[in-house]
């Protein structure tokens, strides 16, 4: 597989991906510069319109607009869409007006980076968030490439979720594949790592896959149409919008393993006995990022390091739980109050012990910030670098990895002999 060549890639995909999205975003004005104006900073987000991303808004605004942040700055949330000529086309807006920082859920890795360039040699920090950029002079926080938190030699969620799927399957049967958003490193990343998993399984048959674009009804609506061509398919393997290919299934009569992200629904039905596992990116990830941002530009850029993994959660049939009420407790890990798409993962206590369900629902602002810890144990090996910036640090290559990482062999980086 030329590995790099997919990836360098993945940016003229973005603008073909296939659906339409809520939400625009409004112009940005310039409207600071003159003496004793508060600086700016940017919440961009490519698209909304679904749980995930008004979740991570919600929370990023939250923090965001704390008090003593509010003081200082005025913040701004901007929708892009999924077009990456509107977001190149805001970002520039955005540094003309001013931007101090700009904190971006990015609908490519690879487009939008002369922009980005153009902002850094202006002085503009720049955050991405879940999605990755390639641009050396940003910042990159991310699950994509994370390992689960018991076990941090298991990393990425297609390659874990994969290799559950098979697990439940005992190596055998037909599976069809849930994908995201075209052209974002994040479907990419889980897509590629998935199938060097199921490759390795000649008795796993991949019989279909389709763009749920991490939208519930989109992947309902999908999931559908594909169960109606593969009746006797075995198990699927979801990214976000897996509650929707839930209810395919229970509409179609069908109980078979399922493997997604992390929706209400899904950890509902995993508790009842659904076989399958809950795993995925978090939104609470959008307001670490700004917390990413303010200690950049409060201690330098020297502070926290420039790629970060955020932990990989995992909740099976055997260990999902409802919680009596709106906070993480004793182990429970989906919520009774909660809608079916509503997606769990609001808390990351170490680096995020502000976030609360209310901030992830309405994006009120926080009472105050809490000090963000040393971010170094969170700093992305050497051997995934690949995945989140196209290329391998100084000294080390592209190739097999095979320690250090479960399952071994997958591509990234390894050091020069």
């Amino acid at each position: 597989m030329n590995f790099k060549k997919k990836l360098t890639l993945v940016g003229a995909m973005a603008a073909v991906a296939a659906f339409a999205l809520s939400g625009c975003s409004a112009a940005v004005t310039p409207s600071g510069g003159a003496d004793g104006a508060k600086e700016k900073i940017f919440v961009n987000l490519s698209y909304s319109g679904n749980n995930w991303q008004d979740e991570g808004a919600n929370l990023a605004m939250a923090v965001a607009q704390a008090p003593e942040v509010a003081a200082k700055y005025d913040v701004k949330k901007v929708i892009s869409g999924s077009d990456p000529q509107k977001q190149i086309s805001d970002l520039q807006s955005m540094i003309a007006s001013g931007a101090k920082l700009i904190v971006l859920y990015p609908i490519s890795p690879t487009a939008l980076n002369p922009v980005i360039q153009q902002g850094c040699d202006a002085g503009v920090t720049f955050v991405a968030y879940d999605g990755t950029v390639e641009a050396p002079c940003a910042w990159n926080i991310s699950y994509i490439t994370g390992a689960r938190t018991e076990d941090p030699e298991q990393a990425f969620f297609g390659a874990q979720t994969a290799q559950a799927l098979v697990d439940l399957l005992g190596g055998t049967g037909e599976v069809m594949m849930n994908r995201g958003v075209a052209g974002t490193s994040t479907d990419t990343v889980h897509y590629d790592t998935a199938m060097s998993v199921f490759n390795q399984y000649p008795g796993i048959k991949v019989v279909n896959e389709f763009y749920g674009n991490w939208d519930s009804s989109v992947s309902q609506q999908e999931a559908t149409k594909a169960l109606a061509a593969h009746p006797g398919v075995d198990g699927i393997w979801s990214q976000a919008g897996e509650d929707g290919v839930v209810k395919a299934l229970e509409a179609a009569g069908m109980e078979i393993p399922v493997t997604g992200e992390n929706s209400n629904y899904l950890r509902q039905k995993l508790s009842e006995g659904w076989p399958g596992v809950s795993s995925g990116s978090a939104p609470a990830q959008g307001a670490v990022a700004v917390k990413l941002g303010l200690k950049i530009l409060a201690d330098g850029a020297d502070s926290v390091p420039k790629d970060i993994e955020m932990p990989l959660p995992w909740v099976t049939t055997e260990t999902a739980k409802v919680c009596p009420a709106a906070e993480f407790v004793d182990g429970c890990n989906f919520f009774a109050q909660a809608d079916d798409s509503f997606v769990t993962e609001i808390f990351e206590k170490s680096v995020l012990p502000e976030s609360s369900y209310t901030a992830a629902t309405t994006g009120a602002a926080v009472s105050a910030l809490q000090a963000l810890p040393s971010m170094d144990t969170l700093a992305q090996p050497a051997s995934r670098r690949i995945y989140t910036r196209g290329v391998c640090d100084a000294g080390w290559t592209p190739g097999p990895v095979e320690k250090g990482q479960v399952p071994a062999g997958l591509p990234g980086c390894v050091k020069k002999k």
